[in-house]
């Protein structure tokens, strides 16, 4: 579904407005960009926040959530705000150290609440990084100080802002599997009655909590070819 369709009607745009009962005039369509993007970031964060072994990332954008950074000498801490389209990084999900001939290193990622993390000696003596912690959303110190600058010694893996829409689009859908789609309608069918103090305003929002229960158990059953496991359970005998 396209944010805006004004040939079939059938966008997200001409659907809220229909559901609404309103026209362009009394309901904009900056607002509904409003709404849509309030709600893409909904999803967004909810897949984020919870999707840990099946990384989410928005299908419209057109680069790979990785990218990779100088290692320079004597530097531990690196940022990473945006990636190469300047789109806000959120969270890095790993990093690693690639060497001079191209050999890509996972590094561990440790915490300074770990038993055994030395906060005065981390990131102090030179050496080469085999771990980081993440001491920010996007930012990271190494365990060691590079002895030597490689050019794009860094590789960091992330999830980021998604792909906003802009009233001028017509062939964009958002990011998202088709089946929660019908949810964008909803949320900007949604706002814009509680805004206009429409009377369908309470039943748009049933509505709402229905598409937000259909993207949750979407979510849950995606990643159907990660197999479950057994694990035996650890039993404290003191």
């Amino acid at each position: 579904m396209v944010f805006s369709d004004t040939s079939t009607n059938t966008g997200i745009v001409q659907q809220a407005r229909k559901m609404m009962r309103v026209d362009a005039t009394q309901w904009p369509t900056a607002n509904i960009v409003n709404s849509a993007n309030n709600y893409l970031d909904y999803v967004a964060g909810f897949f984020i926040g919870g999707d840990k072994r099946f990384q989410w990332d928005d299908t419209n954008h057109s680069a790979l959530p990785e990218g990779t950074e100088d290692m320079t000498i004597n530097q531990t801490d690196y940022s990473f705000l945006t990636d190469e389209q300047n789109n806000r990084i959120l969270t890095l999900i790993g990093i690693s150290r690639i060497d001079s001939s191209g050999k890509e290193y996972a590094l561990t990622q440790v915490d300074r609440n770990d038993p055994d993390y030395d906060i005065t000696t981390f990131g102090v003596s030179s050496g080469i990084p085999t771990q980081y912690d993440k001491i920010a959303d996007n930012v990271i110190r190494l365990n060691f100080k590079p002895s030597a600058t490689v050019t794009n010694g860094l590789k960091f893996y992330f999830q980021r802002t998604p792909s906003y829409f802009t009233a001028s689009d017509t062939t964009k859908a958002p990011g998202v599997a088709p089946l929660l789609h019908r949810g964008f309608v909803i949320a900007c069918a949604y706002d814009g009655a509680i805004t206009l103090g429409l009377q369908n305003a309470q039943a748009l929002g049933i509505e709402r909590g229905i598409e937000e229960k259909k993207m949750e158990q979407y979510f849950a059953g995606r990643n159907r070819d990660d197999r479950g496991r057994m694990v035996p359970a650890r039993e404290n005998n003191k």
